[in-house]
């Protein structure tokens, strides 16, 4: 079979960068069955499983429109979708069939538009797509070539498209912050004592094992050997690559048998910081900070992250990977309104509004084929989805004739104050 012979399709996976504001953005969609290179990227027809292209802008990425900023009246907006009630805030996403009697808009459509605007007369509605006008980077790295077996070929235009569905609602609007603490954020369905709920060990994996692999590789990509770790709201398992070599892993969580039952750990504490929200360490005790699928159920999050900043020496991250998946009874009302891309904005909102950390980023993979010997197999056929938002406590130079030259982590400095 000749290498641009149009019967061969690529798992393709797409990516989407940009940065704004401080904030590095890093988001990538696996397409399975993509064809038609040779109308996108020509020079990729004959591309090798591992080689990595540029994709023009002109692929997909619509211009922004300042016409499709428009007004709509109150008597226009719907007060519910789906017996859901909704009130429209200030830089939150909404479906345009919340939207009635507007041209090319119908009950059932499902297409975000953001609130830019509200009063007792109505709202601003933005239409324009999230990246519009963004300076962004597409890139697509070919994972494999097979030979196509269906009838009907892929579409490399449909991948690119699919990739572009998501990335840019996590930014602020115009850098004004988004109206994420109206209503009740951290309410939740069940707001009894966390102790009761968490008491029975769950010794089981809250993702499947493709996504944990997603997670695995990004914290051996952040964290360094020899690095002391607080996992935090950690369980039985850290998610921590093999071989990292690091100096410590200390567990912070809610049940002790989970705790005890982690292998990475080399100590742990029972802690409920929907309780006590300060961190039972000292000042600059840690490395690195990290917490897997549990961001979403703080309800004091602007407490714990700032106490983090605080165990943390100064260059240290913290990072937080989530997806779409949770603890019903126990999760933030705030999370379950939220787009999943929204969710990567309200903890770009935590880290903004605490203060104390720097060098911000974000980071997506969705679309990965899910093994076929994961329990929801063939249902649910993608891998779930993962999310990252991390950053880093700055090392802030004194410029005092005494201690130029010093760092805040300096042991003498230290030792000093």
């Amino acid at each position: 079979m000749k290498p641009n012979d149009p019967h061969r399709v690529r798992s393709v996976t797409f990516g989407v960068g940009w940065e704004e504001n401080g904030i590095s953005h890093d988001h990538h969609r696996h397409a399975g069955h993509v064809t038609g290179w040779r109308y996108v990227m020509p020079e990729a027809v004959n591309a090798q499983p591992g080689e990595r292209f540029d994709i023009p802008d002109s692929a997909g990425l619509a211009p922004r429109d300042d016409t499709l900023v428009q007004r709509v009246p109150k008597t226009r907006i719907l007060s519910e979708i789906g017996r859901i009630p909704i009130v429209p805030r200030f830089g939150r996403f909404y479906p345009r069939g919340l939207l009635s009697g507007l041209p090319e808009i119908y009950r059932q459509e499902r297409t975000p538009f953001r609130c830019v605007g509200v009063d007792d007369r109505g709202i601003t509605a933005d239409f324009n797509r999230p990246l519009g006008g963004k300076q962004v980077r597409l890139t697509a790295v070919v994972d494999e070539i097979r030979e196509n077996v269906q009838e009907n070929g892929g579409n490399c235009a449909h991948g690119i498209e699919s990739a572009l569905d998501g990335p840019g609602m996590e930014d602020r609007w115009r850098s004004m912050p988004t109206d994420f603490f109206s209503d009740g954020p951290f309410e939740r369905p069940d707001d009894s004592d966390d102790a009761g709920f968490y008491s029975r060990p769950r010794l089981v994996n809250h993702l499947d094992d493709r996504a944990i692999g997603i997670i695995r590789e990004l914290y051996g990509r952040l964290l360094a050997p020899g690095m002391r770790v607080l996992d935090l709201m950690s369980s039985w398992t850290s998610h921590l690559p093999d071989g990292l070599g690091l100096a410590g892993v200390i567990g912070l969580g809610m049940n002790a048998a989970e705790l005890a039952a982690n292998p990475g750990l080399t100590d742990y504490t029972v802690h409920d910081l929907n309780r006590m929200p300060r961190l039972p360490y000292t000042d600059r005790e840690f490395d690195a900070v990290i917490c897997t699928v549990s961001v979403e159920y703080l309800v004091h999050p602007f407490d714990i992250f700032s106490d983090v900043c605080r165990v943390l020496k100064p260059g240290g991250r913290f990072i937080l990977t989530f997806s779409n998946r949770w603890f019903p009874p126990k999760i933030i009302r705030i999370w379950m309104e939220l787009h999943e891309f929204e969710r990567i904005g309200l903890v770009l909102e935590y880290f903004i509004r605490t203060g104390g950390f720097d060098q911000l980023n974000v980071y997506s993979m969705r679309g990965l084929d899910r093994p076929m010997d994961d329990k929801y197999y063939p249902r649910l056929k993608t891998s779930d989805p993962v999310f990252a938002v991390w950053g880093t406590k700055p090392v802030i130079e004194l410029r005092t004739s005494r201690w130029k030259g010093f760092r805040l982590d300096d042991p003498a400095l230290i030792a000093h104050y």
